[in-house]
Parts: structure tokens; sequence; C-alpha cells
């Protein structure tokens, strides 16, 4: 069953070659569109295979570690796996309509083929160096998909996104460098292992801070955070929803967690935890308050991004099984209501033609599909039950009470109500009201940009269920057991191999 693996790198990547060749509008369409749901489809097998087999090594070239390179298939990878290639689904069946009004549709296809083939690639590698490869990959592809519409805004923040998103690939890189300079080795499960013996040393934590900044600039994480507000308004709707949706997640989030946890070893230690809560916190309140303010309702989404991340860094800071259950969830998610709202937003900017709540309103007959997936989307967001973001975060603010850190369970139900009242914003300027004279000729977006957002809201409005035990036992419980027991990673990797 491991040859399966390479084929979430593989067939999205030649998939991209064969779009960019053929120019066709319709073929890049439907050809897109099919790789993404099988990618999907073969993610949720993974679940089953997992069960099944456990931890499973593919040895690309049949070279064996560390002297060939791997793909590891864990718990964790599972998660990541599923998220990303559901979300991709999702917007590449929302580009079907959305992408109509840009040229070059098939290049579109082929870049954002490229940035799921570097997301997918970074979620399944055990080498280093081929995790930043597939960083820069997803990354590079991004940088150009933010500028698609190629005007002076997009350029900009595209500019500025590849300026500083280079800047944290170089500390990655310079913090693999030293891993192996230090370890002779670029195998994570054999770095892990040596790390083991040798214990914690000057260097080590050198390393760990040059991969903390590299990878906190790529999860967007507070105080690492200011290329986000401008790249997510400013990339078409589908790709904002990639960015904020899986992207900070697979570049960011992950690497963290695989790197800090299973790698370096430092996942549990207490110095590092307190970082963590504390950088969560920060992100949570600091970008909910910024958000807030704005009438840019895509610049609006993208600081609630930065919000809504410290909520997933604060549930696995906390280092309980609780805890980092609630933050995975979260993740999770995050990943599928922001997505939504962020197609909701391209879907009111291709009907009404603006970003600007204010000239909005009155949309709700108008838009019946897109009000009430956004409704479902904006209650989520902001913890209202029985949507799914209520369960991730009364998880994490009961974990918080549970480990003895009441006020940092405070300030993730402060973030909540300023994030409901930010969203009530929201849904009063662009669906309530009266509607505004240029309004008259709206109407409801093309049937797959609805199809999209329907199946969004659907796993939004039953996301919760994930928690019942044959969903949970199977989805998320192994994600979290990988990070409890970071330190066996290399004695579980080791063993796939004999």
């Amino acid at each position: 069953m491991s040859s399966m693996l390479p084929l979430f790198v593989a067939f999205p990547l030649g998939s991209a070659f064969l779009i960019a060749l053929c120019k066709n509008k319709k073929f890049a369409d439907f050809w897109a569109n099919l790789c993404t749901l099988v990618l999907f489809i073969m993610s949720l097998q993974t679940i089953g295979i997992l069960k099944t087999h456990g931890t499973m090594v593919y040895k690309m070239g049949n070279w064996a570690p560390p002297i060939g390179i791997s793909l590891v298939l864990d718990g964790l990878t599972v998660l990541l796996l599923v998220t990303v290639n559901l979300i991709a689904f999702a917007s590449c069946l929302f580009s079907v309509g959305y992408m109509e009004k840009y040229t070059a549709k098939s290049k579109y296809y082929a870049l954002f083929l490229l940035m799921l083939t570097g997301m997918n690639g970074l979620v399944l590698t055990g080498d280093m160096f081929n995790l930043f490869v597939f960083l820069e990959l997803a990354g590079v592809a991004s940088y150009a998909l933010v500028a698609f519409g190629t005007e002076a805004e997009e350029l900009e923040a595209s500019f500025k996104y590849m300026v500083l998103s280079s800047i944290g690939a170089a500390f990655v890189l310079l913090g693999i460098g030293m891993l192996y300079s230090y370890t002779s080795t670029l195998n994570m499960a054999d770095i892990a292992r040596i790390l083991s013996y040798r214990g914690l040393s000057v260097t080590t934590l050198f390393i760990g801070v040059l991969f903390m900044v590299g990878f906190g600039i790529k999860a967007a994480i507070v105080p690492f955070h200011p290329w986000l507000p401008d790249a997510h308004p400013s990339a078409p709707a589908p790709i904002s929803a990639m960015l904020s949706g899986v992207l900070i997640k697979a570049l960011g989030i992950y690497a963290i967690l695989r790197v800090f946890f299973c790698v370096l070893g430092f996942g549990l230690n207490p110095a590092f935890l307190e970082i963590l809560r504390i950088l969560g916190v920060l992100s949570m309140m600091i970008g909910v308050v910024l958000a807030i303010g704005q009438w840019d309702i895509k610049r609006l989404l993208a600081y609630h991004s930065i919000s809504q991340v410290g909520y997933v860094i604060l549930g696995i800071g906390l280092g309980t099984p609780l805890g980092i259950l609630g933050g995975l969830f979260h993740l999770f998610n995050h990943s599928v209501f922001k997505s939504l709202l962020f197609l909701n937003s391209g879907g009111l900017d291709y009907a009404v033609g603006t970003r600007n709540l204010k000239q909005m309103g009155g949309l709700k007959e108008k838009m019946p599909v897109t009000e009430k997936t956004c409704l479902t989307a904006s209650l989520s967001i902001s913890g209202i039950p029985p949507f799914n973001g209520f369960w991730s975060k009364l998880i994490i603010i009961l974990a918080c009470i549970q480990a003895r850190h009441p006020g940092y369970a405070f300030w993730a139900v402060i973030g909540s109500i300023l994030t409901l009242s930010s969203f009530m914003k929201v849904q009063r300027y662009a669906f309530y009201g009266a509607p505004k004279k240029v309004m008259k000729k709206i109407k409801e977006l093309p049937p797959c940009m609805q199809l999209a957002m329907i199946f969004l809201a659907i796993i939004c409005l039953f996301g919760g269920a994930l928690l019942l035990p044959m969903f949970k036992n199977n989805f998320l419980q192994p994600a979290v057991q990988v990070l409890l027991n970071g330190d066996k990673y290399a004695e579980i990797v080791m063993a796939c191999l004999k």
C-alpha cells in the first residue's frame, strides 16, 4: 500500500505540466477538478490504510534511508493530507466559474496544481532537504498566483509576500544546513535518533530558533505576520481560500509540529510549550482586534486567519492530550470555514464588483445560497453551536482550564466574542439592510461556485461529528498520538524499514 504515497506528488505534478501544454479551457477545468477529486478520495483512503497497516514508509528508488529519500505516512500526515486535498477540491471547483473573468486559465490551474504538489510533498516527506524543496515549490507557485490578476495592488502584495517568505525560507535552509553539519544526515528519523543520543545543546537550540522564525513566517504567527493581510485579499478568491485554509497550515504549522515534536525533540519541553502559548494568544488577540475595523471583506478575513491560527497554536502549546486534540481539530475546522468565507467573499466580489462592505447591502434575497453559506461559516468561526468551530474552541478552552491556565481560557473566550461581533458586521452590511440601487441586477453565482460553497457549508454544519469515537479514533486521535509520542518517531519509522 505504500506505493500509493508518491502518487500524491506525481499525479498533480504531471497534471500541472499536462494542463500547461494543453491550452483548452474546458479541458483545463475538467482535468484539474478530476485531479483534485481523485487526490481527495485517495487522502480519505489513507485513513483506512493507516488503521489497517499503521505507519508506513515508502523508499524512493528502493534506496533505504538514511541514504535514500523516504515518504512517511502517519496520523499527522493523514490529517494534513485530507485537509489539504479537501480544500483543494472545493477551491478548484469554485474556480470553474470564478476564473472565467481572468485570461490564461490553463496557466492558473498549472500553478494551482504545482502549489498542491508542494503541500502534499511537504506533508509526506521524511527528509529535511526535500521538506525545503517542497516548501519552496508551493511558495513560488503561490507568489505567482497572488499576482495572477497583474493589477498594481496584486503585484505589490505578491512582491511583499515573496520577500518576506523568502526570508523565512532562508532561515529554514540555514537551519537545515546547520542540522546536517551537526548530524551528518538529512533523514528526519535518523536526525531524531542522533539528537536523542546527544541531548539538548546550544547548537540544537540555535537551530530551533532558526526554524521557529522561518516556519513562523510561513504560518503568519504574530509577530511574523505582516505579509498575510496584503497577500490574501489580493489573490483570486480560490487562492485566498488555499492560502488561508491550507498553505499556512502545511508550510507553517505542520512544519513546526513535525520538526519540533518529532525531529528536534522539543515538543513537550515546558519552555517551548510556553513560547507556543504566548505566541498563540498574541496571534489570537492581535489578529481579531485588527480585523474589527476592516471594511474590505477579504482583508477582514485575512486578519481573522492570524487570529484563528492563534487558537491552533494555543491548543497545541498546552501539551496535554485534550489541548493537542483541540488544536488539531481546530486546524481542520479553520481550514473548512475560512476557505468557505473566502469563497463567499470572492462570490460577492464576482457578483457586486466590490470588496467594500459599505457598498453592499440587501443581498439576502438576490444571493440566497451565498447568504446562507456565509452565515454558516460566520457562526462556525465565531464558535456558535452546533457548528464545527464551536466544538474545537470548546475543547481548547476546557483544555486550558484542565491544564490550570484559566487566563488563556479567558482570552480564548474574549477572542470568540470579538470574532462574533466582527462577523455580525459582515452579515449586516453585506446581506441585510436596504439594497443599493446598483444591486437590482445582481443574481446568484454560477452552479459550480454554489456547489463548492454548499459542500464546505455541510462540513461546517456536521463537522462536530468527527468527535464521535468512530471518527475521532481513526482520524484525529492518531495525529494527537504522533505529537504526544514525538520522541518515538525515529523508533517507529526505523521499525517500518526492517
